[in-house]
């Protein structure tokens, strides 16, 4: 146990109090012997009485001392408040007033710290307070640290317990749970989904049923139909056992952050919106019986990560504990190389769903390296766009240099936007979206190649 006692205000303002007391007398003509003598034997009585104090209260506190009971979350999710709970236990047969601090990791935000408490004898007292990740990763939670004074109050002891750990900040659920929770009510268009009508389509077989009114005449099956004396149809359902496969990148363009802009909703920087967005789709994917792979690319040299495709409850729970803790590096995307990675990487063809911001100066490199990879699978472009940007173009112009800021704005955009369709040619799959609607566009496109067979 670490401890460190400080002179509280009221103890220097004593030892400043008599050391003015003595220049007074000094100053009034009293001799210096007579001065020394009794200045002398205050100081040692308050120094004496100090110590005491000192002694006696640390006695008080090893004899029975507070112990500190911490329960953090398994993990946090970004963007996502949490409630963290700190209980202080006092054995000992004296009450302790206390100021309670947890040492926070310095990229979280949070509320209700510190705290000062009474914990009276024998008893146990509880303490709330809310964290708030603003950064995926591992997150350092240090020493819970604890104030107090003396008995009579001459120092304040300053203390640390606890043992620091180390949990993971993931990206946000909350999309998943909203689109698991909507999902089953039918109510997707909440969050721009559109909803299919899974009755009849689909070219894997699933199961005969009875003829319904609206049913397709060519999937009645007549030779069940003979045998049950009724229409019997044949319901298909979605191909299974496709792979979704992500290119995720990590270049400087997904540094890219308007959480200090007018959206306050946003939860982050455009690359913590692709990992979110990927999550959501992975989820989507998984459900539906699919495979879903990762790769990144564009970040720092020699540190590329992987995830094979697979399928099952547990790979979402894998991809996310292998993706978590990245971040976008200082490094220019290099489109050419992630696609020659990827033929190497990935054989078996797969929808592939590039996730980057892209630029028209990026047209020159991305074109090709679009068309090798679409010789051996089918390639999604999912590009990320600067909200900044529609909100310029819609703004009121008041002043001249307004229409100035529209303008430019609205060049920028159809310059963006031409060559967005120069290098996409006729692909209507691939989306340049703002970041708070890039998970809706994905799971709608990834449905539409489910409903098309183009896989």
């Amino acid at each position: 146990m670490q401890w460190l006692a400080i002179p509280t205000r009221g103890s220097v303002l004593a030892v400043v109090g008599l050391a003015a007391v003595a220049a007074a007398a000094l100053g009034a003509g009293a001799p210096l012997e007579r001065v020394a003598m009794g200045a002398g034997a205050a100081l040692a009585s308050a120094i004496l009485l100090a110590s005491v104090d000192l002694g006696l209260s640390l006695r008080l506190w090893r004899a029975a001392p507070l112990r500190i009971e911490r329960s953090l979350p398994g993990a946090f999710s970004l963007g996502m408040p949490q409630a963290m709970v700190l209980a202080l236990v006092n054995e000992g047969a004296h009450h302790w007033r206390v100021a309670v601090f947890d040492d926070v990791d310095p990229h979280f935000d949070f509320e209700g710290l510190p705290q000062t408490v009474l914990v009276p004898a024998s008893a146990r007292v509880q303490l709330h307070y809310t964290a708030t990740a603003r950064q995926r990763g591992v997150a350092q939670f240090g020493v819970t640290r604890l104030k107090w004074r003396s008995r009579a109050g001459c120092f304040e002891i300053r203390m640390a317990l606890g043992k620091p750990r180390a949990l993971r900040v993931y990206p946000n659920f909350a999309a998943m749970a909203r689109y698991a929770w909507l999902s089953g009510d039918q109510r997707l268009r909440q969050i721009g989904i559109k909803t299919y009508v899974q009755r009849g389509l689909g070219t894997d077989f699933r199961q005969l049923a009875d003829y319904r009114t609206g049913d397709a005449l060519r999937h009645i099956d007549w030779k069940a139909t003979m045998r049950h004396q009724r229409p019997i149809v044949r319901e298909f359902q979605d191909d299974r056992d496709q792979c979704v496969f992500f290119l995720l990148d990590c270049g400087r363009r997904m540094r890219a952050d308007e959480t200090g802009s007018a959206d306050a909703h946003r939860r982050g920087s455009h690359f913590d919106e692709a990992l979110n967005a990927m999550m959501l789709l992975a989820y989507v994917a998984l459900k539906e019986g699919d495979e879903v792979g990762a790769m990144t690319f564009g970040g720092v040299p020699g540190q590329r990560r992987d995830f094979a495709p697979r399928k099952g409850g547990a790979t979402l729970n894998a991809l996310m504990n292998r993706m978590h803790d990245l971040q976008p590096g200082p490094h220019q995307t290099d489109y050419q190389q992630a696609a020659r990675d990827l033929l190497v990487l990935q054989r078996r063809r797969a929808m592939v769903i590039v996730l980057t911001n892209f630029r028209d100066e990026d047209a020159a490199e991305l074109r090709p390296a679009i068309q090798l990879m679409r010789r051996q699978h089918l390639v999604l472009v999912a590009s990320l766009r600067e909200t900044v940007l529609s909100r310029i173009a819609a703004q009121a112009m008041t002043r001249a240099s307004d229409a100035v800021d529209v303008a430019s704005a609205h060049l920028f955009a159809q310059s963006r936007s031409d060559a967005f369709a120069r290098v996409m040619g006729n692909d209507h799959l691939s989306v340049d979206v703002e970041p708070d609607q890039l998970a809706s566009a994905l799971v709608n496109r990834y449905h539409a190649v489910k409903k098309s067979g183009l896989l």
